[in-house]
């Protein structure tokens, strides 16, 4: 089974900016994912792509090559990952390397390690579509989510089974951590969307691993982590 890995880091960053190269814990932020990439993977099938050339210049000084410039089309607020996985696999295409499987790693995530890539991988058995990795969400549908019906009342999200009356009893509820996606390249060319998959398998990560940087809340608490472990 042949693995591309992909990481990808647009520039332009509001909540934060600069948040892929901004040093956090004295490290770029993006070096966190790159070094689990390449506990995994030979560099030439670790693929990092970026439309910003400070990004790009922070990679270039690990000694991981660029193998392109993302276009600008694909680096907007709008753009979606498919465009992206789409890019990477057709430049992929034209230096005859065709990988199975696809391993999309963001930037955002540096308490993901390289063991929960493996552990991952391990859990694809090659019949599904895609292996997410997921926390186990403090929110609850059937208690603690709401929202507004056409009254303008809120109510609950899920409708709770007569024969649940607390909620520990209630299903866990997952939640995408951003951390992972390992993806059928087969299944994707059938579909060619993400959001089309239906065979999804999770992968559990604890609520430290999957911290996922987006605020400036988020980066603090990173930072307190990191302090804590050191």
């Amino acid at each position: 089974m042949k693995v591309l890995y992909l990481i990808t880091a647009r520039g332009g960053s509001k909540g934060i900016p600069g948040k892929n190269t901004k040093l956090l814990h004295g490290k770029p932020l993006i070096n966190y994912t790159i070094e689990v990439a390449r506990e995994l993977s030979e560099d030439n099938l670790i693929c990092v792509s970026t439309d910003s050339e400070e990004i790009a210049n922070t990679v270039l000084q690990t000694g991981l090559e660029i193998p392109f410039i993302r276009p600008s089309h694909l680096a907007t607020d709008t753009a979606g990952s498919d465009g992206v996985i789409e890019h990477a696999l057709n430049f992929y295409e034209t230096k005859n390397i065709h990988p199975d499987v696809l391993v999309l790693l963001q930037p955002t995530s540096p308490f993901r390690k390289a063991e929960h890539v493996k552990e991952a991988l391990e859990s694809y058995t090659g019949e599904e579509d895609m292996v997410v990795a997921v926390k186990e969400s403090k929110a609850n549908p059937y208690f603690t989510l709401l929202e507004e019906n056409s009254a303008g009342y809120l109510e609950k999200s899920k409708k709770l089974p007569q024969e649940i009356t607390r909620r520990q009893d209630c299903p866990p509820v997952y939640e995408i951590n951003g951390a992972i996606y390992i993806i059928n390249i087969k299944a994707l060319g059938q579909v060619k969307s993400l959001s089309k998959f239906s065979k999804l398998k999770k992968y559990t990560m604890s609520q430290e691993a999957s911290l996922d940087i987006d605020t400036p809340l988020d980066w603090k608490l990173a930072e307190l982590i990191l302090n804590e472990k050191q």
